[in-house]
């Protein structure tokens, strides 16, 4: 009989039980409910709700069945529905009616909101700690790339020379805002529902704050409905997981293009790339190409659960059970992901030659032949048509700018000279930009300081965090 059977005439369908149970999933938060539950038996014995007796004995049960679900020694069943009575159920066969004791003054519906709160702290926590890791590994390529130059795209048409350390550090940048929404949600994840009840709180004298000291929770919900029914903190999640997944889509789309042979501006590692069944010459970016992929995967379930939300009246309804699997899933994969990701970018060989040759043999260093005319008190508009003039001249004569000879740059305009060499030379027009956050080696420069200094907040986050785990061993 299930434990909630008492009102009932007759056992739940078969199907009904496959089709409703969320244990096959949900088990994935056995150690956060174990410890929401310490915390809770904690609290009745501390308001007298339960006797000490009864507290220590169900404490020691619930670690023992900790202990059996981490060791493969306990079974979950269909019939218990999910994590929160599998538990209860073991507990019981572990130590007695006695753990029936456990549920007072608490329901499944702030049980699984506690649970899913402490799942996902933790897994912000290790998700910024793996992001802080890719920039490191970016950081690491800028800083031994300051001096290598290639070209710069808009449109995928090449636009102007910009260095490899300053587009390896708008990576940095990106993910840097990734972290602190991630950061700006936790203190919105850390509030704890427990409680609330089923949805109108308990007429137990239960001490809600000291639940949630006990689990290092910032603070408690202030409404019961919102506490038992709220789910924006996983949308938020979904929300984050879904630009970080944005993120690394974009970057590997480029790794992807600058590892071709048409490009061949990076090659890399072996270890991250795979090899044609049928064709022995390939060497393919899948790692790459799979991130990029699964970023739509992370998009459905952040679109998935506003869908499953939007229509619910307060408070729980079981509609609310389909939170889980999407929230478990984007965990995972950008887990994945990023794991595979920082060492993919540590180990990533740059063609240094290949970049400078690029920027040799193209005109993105248009623009400054224009700006150098303007310097010429040559207004910018008629600067750039003669500039366009000249680009045409090139391409009709199979050209680049820095090839020409200077009586042709005359021919376009008088005001030219022969320092108009020094001036587009790719080094001197990426360091031409020497505004604060431009391509400039000194600007350069500073952005790496910023990010530095960045990455070690992030890491001093991740490393304040205090983890629950000693409660299932004290």
């Amino acid at each position: 009989m299930k434990l909630w059977g008492g009102r009932f005439t007759k056992p739940t369908n078969e199907l009904v039980d496959e089709y409703t149970a969320s244990i096959s999933f949900d088990q994935k938060l056995a150690k956060f409910d174990i410890l929401g539950s310490l915390a809770h038996v904690e609290m009745l014995a501390k308001c007298k709700i339960i006797s000490s007796n009864d507290a220590e004995v169900i404490i020691q049960g619930l670690k023992n069945v900790a202990q059996k679900i981490n060791n493969g020694e306990a079974t979950l069943s269909v019939e218990q529905e999910d994590i929160h009575m599998n538990v209860e159920k073991l507990l019981m066969e572990e130590i007695g009616p006695t753990g029936g004791k456990l549920h007072t003054g608490r329901s499944r519906n702030d049980q699984v909101a506690l649970d899913m709160r402490l799942y996902l702290r933790e897994s912000i926590v290790h998700i910024v700690d793996l992001l802080s890791k890719v920039q490191k590994a970016l950081m690491a390529q800028a800083k031994q790339n300051i001096d290598t130059i290639l070209p710069g795209y808009t449109h995928l048409q090449r636009a102007q020379p910009v260095r490899f350390a300053h587009h390896m550090l708008a990576y940095v940048f990106m993910f840097q805002r990734d972290v602190e929404r991630l950061v700006d949600s936790y203190k919105r994840v850390n509030q704890s529902p427990l409680g609330a009840g089923a949805l109108a709180g308990t007429t137990f004298p239960i001490d809600r704050e000291y639940v949630a000291q006990k689990l290092h929770f910032d603070g408690v919900s202030f409404n019961s409905l919102d506490a038992v029914s709220d789910r924006d903190f996983v949308v938020e999640f979904l929300s984050n997981a879904s630009l970080i997944s944005m993120h690394l889509s974009r970057l590997c789309e480029e790794l992807i293009q600058w590892s071709s042979t048409e490009f061949h501006f990076i090659e890399l590692d072996d270890a991250f790339c795979t090899g044609s069944s049928m064709m022995p010459q390939k060497k393919n970016p899948d790692v790459a190409e799979l991130i990029r992929g699964k970023t739509g995967r992370i998009y459905g379930h952040l679109i998935g659960m506003l869908t499953t939300l939007k229509g619910l009246p307060l408070a729980y309804n079981k509609d609310m059970q389909e939170d889980k699997e999407g929230m478990f899933d984007s965990v995972e994969t950008l887990e994945g992901a990023l794991a595979l990701f920082a060492p993919m970018i540590e180990t990533m060989t740059v063609n240094k030659d290949t970049m400078h040759k690029a920027v040799q043999h193209d005109f993105s260093n248009a623009t400054d032949l224009a700006d150098y005319l303007v310097s010429k008190n040559i207004p910018f508009r008629e600067a750039h048509a003669i500039v366009g003039q000249i680009v045409l001249h090139c391409i009709q004569t199979n050209n680049y700018l820095l090839n020409l000879p200077f009586d042709t740059f005359q021919q376009f305009s008088h005001v030219i000279k022969e320092d108009i060499y020094d001036v587009l030379a790719p080094a001197s027009v990426v360091d031409a930009r020497n505004v604060f956050g431009g391509t400039a080696k000194e600007r350069v420069m500073e952005q790496l300081q910023i990010a530095e200094e960045l990455i070690d907040s992030n890491m001093k986050w991740v490393t304040n965090y205090e983890p629950l785990k000693d409660m299932l061993l004290t």
